[in-house]
């Protein structure tokens, strides 16, 4: 494994691999290879393009299409000309890619051939794009991205940039409004993986020559990008699959002998409800990570009963460069245990602690927002002062917006997003709460709940529930399971069926699309 000492940007990395480990695979999709040596190559052919371009250091330019190994070959070559690459989430609607096009200024667009007509479709309005490169051959409509890498220089284009300069900026869901770029630096980026101590992280962050790391998650998502730097980092093979599919992890899985992986909770479960999860061969598996939202415990015990590994669930956010807080395998019981309901504890390197609305510390096990410092925070929202100085304090406690406690071993639990709070009949709710309820329900595959407008008590309890195959599970059925579970006020007074839920591409339910039917017509969305 490489030494962090040796380096302090992603364009050092990407040299010091290239000399240290010439001949590892670095990347594998499909059928094709790339080793670190090609890897080296191609990044400083890329970067030598964009100077080319005349890309200024610290520009932005735009990546729109999935998981491919050119997408980390722009990540690192941007890196290595000075520039910041913003990748776009692909699922996006036409106008919604062409505001963060817009408010990041890029330049230059990268663009998968599947999205080649939306490309077309806004160039015309955007003038600060002046170049567009198509990923794969996309005719005489751009220059294909092979085609233009190749006619650049493979010398080392020797920027300047240090490790506080901005190396990513990656957009926020957007769940309200308008969505946020958060700028991450190369120091946020490589601390996000070297500063896990030996008693917090290592089955995670200890490589051997012969692991293989799954990059299964969407690469405009941290989760996604961070794993796949993590495995530059680590110097070892990165598995691709260009989008999430439940067989084609699966098979990754066994072909590629996969030893760990960073997935969501929601795909977990798709994984599981696949035939091939009964048939595949996981003994190579070592560790998988989860996160990005929570997990009901019957989820937890069924993935870790059928992948026979390690898991370790780890939280953080876009604004954290992902990892800040880890529950320990040694926490990890088939038969529950209270931990198994939190989130960990904070890494080597991270400060954590909850908080009130003036910003004061509150006592163990007392509900606050949970607070974090740490060298990844974010360096600043783009564009953004207001929000950044709203987000981050003078002394630099990045405020989550996640709801929690610490119990007096320093062990974290999430409740829920502080917006999602439901407000009933005085008392608070929180939705996770009462999902981890209803999931166990026998006969429920899926559940979200959120706050309904009600007139006695202001808002009330109600849960959207996905029925596993050939199950019949009623209303009673569900609200009798929680109220044997948690408090009364806190159970769903109604249920309402639905076929599936609509998450954005970090695995989180979109509470707000579920909502808005109920809120028709409210002067208030909230009681």
């Amino acid at each position: 494994m490489p030494d962090p000492a040796s380096f302090t940007t992603l364009a050092e990395l990407a040299t010091f691999n290239q000399r240290d480990y010439p001949d590892r695979i670095a990347f594998r999709e499909g059928d094709r290879a790339l080793t670190f040596a090609q890897f080296g190559d191609r990044t400083a052919q890329v970067a030598n393009g964009l100077v080319d371009l005349g890309i200024e250091p610290d520009e932005r330019i735009a990546y729109l299409g999935k998981n491919t190994i050119e997408f980390y070959e722009c990540v690192v070559g941007a890196a290595r000309a000075g520039c910041v690459l913003t990748p776009i989430n692909w699922r996006l609607a036409v106008p919604e890619v062409e505001w963060i096009v817009q408010d990041c200024a890029a330049r230059v667009l990268f663009v998968d051939a599947e999205y080649v007509s939306i490309a077309a479709q806004i160039r015309a309005s955007l003038p600060s794009v002046e170049f567009v490169v198509c990923l794969q051959d996309c005719g005489e409509a751009f220059v294909g991205f092979d085609t233009w890498r190749n006619e650049q220089s493979t010398d080392d284009p020797g920027s300047a940039r240090t490790g506080d300069d901005a190396a990513l900026q990656l957009y926020t869901s957007g769940t309200t409004g308008f969505p946020k770029g958060v700028v991450l630096s190369s120091t946020a980026l490589l601390r996000s993986a070297f500063d896990y101590s030996s008693d917090t992280m290592d089955l995670w962050d200890e490589w051997e020559e012969d692991d293989v790391i799954l990059l299964a998650m969407p690469n405009f998502h941290i989760g996604g990008v961070a794993s796949g730097i993590r495995g530059l980092k680590g110097a070892i093979e990165s598995v691709l699959i260009r989008e999430f599919e439940p067989g084609a992890a699966l098979d990754a899985i066994e072909r590629h002998r996969v030893t760990k992986t960073f997935i969501v909770p929601a795909a977990i479960a798709v994984m599981l409800m696949h035939p091939k999860s009964t048939e595949s061969d996981f003994s190579s598996l070592k560790l998988v990570g989860y996160g990005a939202s929570p997990i009901p415990l019957d989820l937890l015990r069924a993935a870790l009963k059928v992948f026979g590994c390690d898991f370790a669930q780890v939280y953080g956010l876009t604004e954290t460069t992902g990892t800040v807080c880890a529950l320990m395998p040694e926490d990890h019981d088939v038969e529950g245990n209270e931990r198994m309901r939190g989130i960990g504890q904070p890494i080597n390197g991270v400060e954590m602690k909850v908080i009130d609305e003036n910003g004061a510390e509150v006592e163990p096990r007392a509900i606050g927002e949970i607070a974090i410092r740490s060298t990844a925070n974010l360096t600043k929202y783009w564009k953004r002062p207001d929000a950044t100085a709203e987000a981050v304090g003078g002394d630099g406690w990045f405020r989550s917006g996640d709801a929690g406690y610490v119990d007096e071993d320093g062990y974290f639990y999430l409740f829920d997003r502080i917006k999602d709070m439901i407000v009933t009949g005085g008392e608070n709710v929180y939705p996770a709460e009462v999902e981890n309820a209803v999931f166990g329900c026998e006969g429920v595959a899926d559940v979200a709940v959120f706050g309904v407008p009600d007139e006695k008590w202001g808002e009330a309890v109600k849960a959207c529930v996905v029925r596993k195959p050939g199950s019949d599970v009623s209303e009673v059925d569900i609200i009798a399971h929680a109220r044997e579970r948690i408090a009364g006020f806190k159970c769903p007074k109604s249920v309402d069926f639905v076929e599936a839920l609509p998450r954005n591409p970090s695995g989180k339910v979109l509470r707000r699309e579920l909502r808005a039917p109920y809120w028709e017509g409210q002067e208030r969305q909230i009681s």
